[in-house]
């Protein structure tokens, strides 16, 4: 018995957080995204299975979500601006927005209901997807993105809602930046620039957001960031990162839109089955 859980039952749970891992990895260079609408699912069943507290279960996904994506994101990042797709002065203009976004999200998964994080990513991803399924060209907010208070703006949506879904905000800005004329692997790797912005105070956040609920979490958390779930997933989704960010230089563009909207509605499919 590990933590009160039969030993067997441990090493399968260890087995998925790894080969979810290494998926994360994958998609997080494939899409721009830190891989968190994989992670989210399969922490919420690990988690189940460990009996945490429904009350605390779906912040506990979230915050560990945001801390493991943390370097693939880095990742992620550097890989992409390697290959010169990143634009900067959009990461530039974003990175103060974002951050209060994420700092508030934090302050909101202190009093949300379960059910707040599962909407937050049913309905994100699932207009995102559309717009990358059945968008025309034609769908466009502007020529090119806004400056001033517009563009703070998005950032902070931004921010809120990724940290609230324990997402890197790929899926977000890369829909901001489609609607406004950019193309989609620069919407993508500029978004993996995003990532970074949202996991690392995203982290800092959660764990301030679970810190007066520790008596309700598993063995070995800090606040709402598993620490099982970090050191068994975090390897894996390092390894395999630079495979997606191969994989998405060498896709045509309308692959990688169906792809990733596929990839969104299938995310989206999990939790309204969850939320029924």
């Amino acid at each position: 018995m590990i933590l009160g859980i039969p030993l067997q039952e441990v090493v399968v749970l260890a087995v998925a957080l790894i080969a979810a891992g290494a998926i994360t990895g994958v998609l997080a260079g494939l899409f721009g995204v830190g891989g968190g609408a994989v992670m989210v699912p399969v922490l919420y069943e690990v988690f189940r299975l460990l009996d945490v507290p429904e009350a605390v279960r779906m912040p506990l996904c979230v915050g560990t979500s945001l801390a493991i994506i943390i370097p693939t994101s880095v990742r992620s990042f550097q890989a992409h601006r390697a290959h010169g797709a990143v634009d900067m002065a959009i990461l530039r203009a974003w990175a103060v927005p974002v951050l209060v976004g994420v700092i508030g999200g934090s302050m909101i998964a202190r009093v949300a209901q379960p059910f707040v994080f599962k909407l937050a990513f049913v309905l994100v991803a699932g207009i995102t997807a559309t717009k990358l399924l059945f968008g025309r060209d034609s769908w466009r907010l502007g020529a090119d993105l806004p400056k001033g208070p517009l563009m703070h703006a998005y950032g902070a949506v931004i921010g809120v809602l990724s940290s609230l879904m324990g997402i890197g905000g790929g899926g977000l800005s890369n829909l901001v930046m489609s609607l406004y004329n950019r193309p989609i692997h620069q919407s993508i790797a500029t978004s993996s620039g995003v990532g970074v912005l949202v996991s690392v105070p995203g982290m800092f956040g959660y764990i301030y957001a679970g810190w007066p609920k520790m008596a309700l979490l598993p063995p070995l958390s800090l606040g709402f960031v598993s620490l099982i779930g970090l050191v068994l997933m975090m390897p894996s989704t390092m390894l395999t990162t630079p495979y997606g960010v191969r994989l998405a230089h060498a896709m045509p563009k309308r692959r990688l839109e169906l792809a990733f909207g596929l990839f969104l509605i299938t995310v989206a499919g999990r939790f309204v089955i969850q939320m029924v």
